[in-house]
Formats: C-alpha cells, sequence, structure tokens
C-alpha cells in the first residue's frame, strides 16, 4: 500500500496556473500508474490525467488536454500535476490516486487501489 499526500492547491483567478503535487510514501515500489482525479460539488470523480510510473508516459482527459500536465519524479516518488489556463469550471477538490497492478482500464477510478486525501482548487472567474 502507497501514502499518497497532495499539496499545491489554493485559489486562483481565472486564466492562472497551479501546480499539484503527489508525494508517495510505503510501497512505491509497486506503483504502475498515478492519476489525478478531481470532484466538483455536486457531481461525480472526474478522471484528469495518467502517467506511467515507470515510463512517464501521460494520458489525459479531453477537458484538460492542451492545458493541463502530469509528471513524475520516481527518484522523489512525487507526481504532479501543472494546470495552465485555469477555468471556473475546474474547481473541485483534487485527488492522486495510484495503481499497484496492472490494469487497462486506466481512467476507471476503482482501479486504482491507493488515493490521497485530496486538495482544493478554486478558480474564481
Amino acid at each position: 500500500q502507497a501514502q499518497l499526500v497532495e499539496s499545491g492547491g489554493g485559489l486562483v483567478q481565472a486564466g492562472g496556473s497551479l501546480r499539484l503535487s503527489c508525494a508517495a510514501s510505503g510501497r512505491t515500489f509497486r506503483i504502475y500508474h498515478m492519476a489525478w482525479f478531481r470532484q466538483a460539488p455536486g457531481k461525480e470523480r472526474e478522471f484528469i490525467a495518467t502517467i506511467t510510473w515507470n515510463g512517464g508516459i501521460p494520458f489525459y482527459s479531453d477537458s484538460v488536454k492542451d492545458r493541463f500536465t502530469i509528471s513524475r519524479d520516481s527518484a522523489k516518488n512525487t507526481g504532479y500535476l501543472q494546470m495552465n489556463s485555469l477555468k471556473p469550471d475546474d474547481t473541485a477538490v483534487y485527488y492522486c490516486a495510484t495503481m499497484s497492478q496492472v490494469r487497462p482500464a486506466i481512467t476507471i477510478g476503482g482501479n486504482y487501489d491507493d488515493w490521497g486525501q485530496g486538495t482544493q482548487v478554486t478558480v474564481s472567474s
């Protein structure tokens, strides 16, 4: 099991940027994917992006592609989500999650084994 701690959330104006971090500890050698999800009030959890831990290959949802960049520093056991051109619709609690087994459906939250506590991102108009 990996323990995950997100940081970097906050309040930003529309058009601004934030960089979220996800520090992993524990069984980090079992991480195959690290992903970011978000959940806005009254909405379902939404997949944002995921990255293969060893190869660093990213995959994005269409809603954030070209604005957000996922990355990881495996030596530091830390993942990142760089968010640019933020919009009020990006307001949500952002969660990082890790997958400890190889599963094909990488956009499904239920396939991720460990989750952080979340960090609030608020984008004002």
